[in-house]
């Protein structure tokens, strides 16, 4: 019974799905469809019990407020700030003023937590500057893109909030964990462009900018603000002074603040950061409420159980079954948002890998990775939108000057892997709790 309750709560995921009902439906439907075929049982009252105790779980607090923060700063001049400060610093590197793309979203992630809003709010300013100029339209597309995924694996991670809620482990230790290889992996994508520039200086026009140190020390005060956020946000969490959820309002008082100091703080940025939030935390609510429900009904039924004992029947090796993920979860990315992809598959994946001997907080960190790739794989890369809004740009071209990038996400994913310390060394080391 157990195989046909699996294959039709699958065949109803994917007929849902396939129709292009909005994901959070889409992972109700199956788990009522099962649980209403082979259980007797209350669904009305089971549904409405998990909905709102996932809803209404006090880490989840943190998400709207990251949101909305994002939000704010999105309809500010931050974008700009960021390029001034930064521009001058990279013009003598191999690549010059691409490196802005990536350092630019590093310092954005910091404060955002989202990958789109990274991507959108950084390439704003940057991505035309560096089209202006004449730098080389695919690595310029390419490089916002790949950093653009920044946002989801540097705290504050929307996606580390939503994975430590469903697998209760601790979120500012996943916190902690993403910041080593979110650094690394900014550290990959500018060798990246340092090679590239190396190789064909053509990519980056010559930029004789003569600047003395201490006209670039002055242009430092443009970062001001994102280095105000940073400090504010990650600062009151690591200095033990606020939790996530509390950091998150402190998060949203200083985008109040920069906001204001940059004159853009009216009631129009208000109502709009207002709502491009309520949108997101809606979809974002539904998606997480259908997929802690769906997941509680493939627990009645069986399905994770028999799924973990016919994959512990092929007798992988624990690093064989993590490849076999990356694979899954990047063929799934092409089809499917990379957060949908976690919820949906977490209550499967999580047990094989803990009975494999690795780590929860490792485990998210790794997800992170691999849903970054969902990010500039076609047809459903968020960060590829993003772009082709605003180059007009087909998706294709953009996809494949992400290539590159995917494929170093694809390295650092095995590099964790094989050397697992790069994520469990900060939080093995602070021993926060929650």
């Amino acid at each position: 019974m157990t195989v046909l309750a699996a294959g039709v709560v699958l065949g109803v995921l994917a007929l849902g799905l396939g129709l292009g009902v909005w994901v959070g439906l889409a992972l109700f439907a199956p788990g009522l469809v099962g649980l209403g075929i082979f259980r007797s049982m209350p669904i009305e009252k089971l549904l409405a019990q998990l909905t709102w105790n996932v809803t209404t779980t006090p880490e989840l607090i943190a998400l709207p407020l990251f949101i909305l923060m994002a939000e704010i700063l999105f309809h500010s001049r931050l974008s700009a700030s960021l390029f001034t400060g930064l521009a001058p610093w990279t013009t003598r590197l191999p690549g010059r003023l691409l490196h802005v793309n990536v350092l630019g979203c590093t310092m954005f992630a910091a404060i955002s937590g989202s990958s789109a809003a990274t991507t959108a709010t950084v390439g704003r300013i940057t991505l035309t500057e560096l089209l202006r100029r004449g730098y080389d339209r695919d690595l310029a597309m390419g490089s916002l893109a790949g950093a653009g995924t920044l946002g989801f694996l540097i705290p504050p991670s929307i996606i580390l909030i939503i994975y430590g809620v469903l697998s209760e482990t601790s979120i500012l230790k996943l916190f902690i964990a993403g910041v080593i290889p979110g650094l690394l992996l900014a550290f990959l994508y500018m060798t990246w462009l340092g090679f590239r520039a190396t190789v064909n200086p053509d990519i980056a026009p010559d930029e004789s900018e003569n600047m003395s140190l201490a006209d670039k020390l002055l242009g430092l005060r443009h970062l001001g603000p994102v280095v105000f956020l940073i400090l504010a946000v990650l600062g009151s969490m690591y200095g033990g002074f606020a939790s996530p959820s509390e950091a998150s309002a402190v998060g949203v008082l200083g985008a109040l603040i920069v906001s204001a100091a940059q004159g853009t703080l009216n009631r129009e940025t208000i109502r709009k950061a207002s709502l491009g939030a309520v949108r997101t935390v809606s979809m974002i609510g539904l998606i997480v409420a259908g997929a802690y429900f769906l997941s509680i009904a493939m627990g009645f039924l069986g399905v994770p159980r028999m799924i973990a004992r016919e994959i512990v029947a092929l007798e992988l090796s624990p690093i064989a079954l993590i490849v076999m993920l990356l694979v899954f979860y990047a063929i799934l990315g092409c089809v499917l948002e990379g957060m949908s992809s976690i919820v949906m598959t977490l209550p499967i994946t999580l047990p094989l890998v803990q009975a494999a001997g690795f780590d929860k907080i490792w485990f998210g960190v790794f997800l992170v990775v691999v849903v970054e790739m969902a990010q500039i794989t076609p047809p459903v890369g968020f960060n590829l939108f993003v772009i082709q809004g605003m180059t007009g740009e087909r998706i294709g071209r953009i996809a494949i000057a992400t290539l590159p990038f995917f494929l170093i996400m694809v390295g650092l994913a095995l590099l964790i892997t094989f050397v697992p310390e790069v994520v469990t060394f900060l939080p093995d080391t602070i021993r926060l709790g929650n």
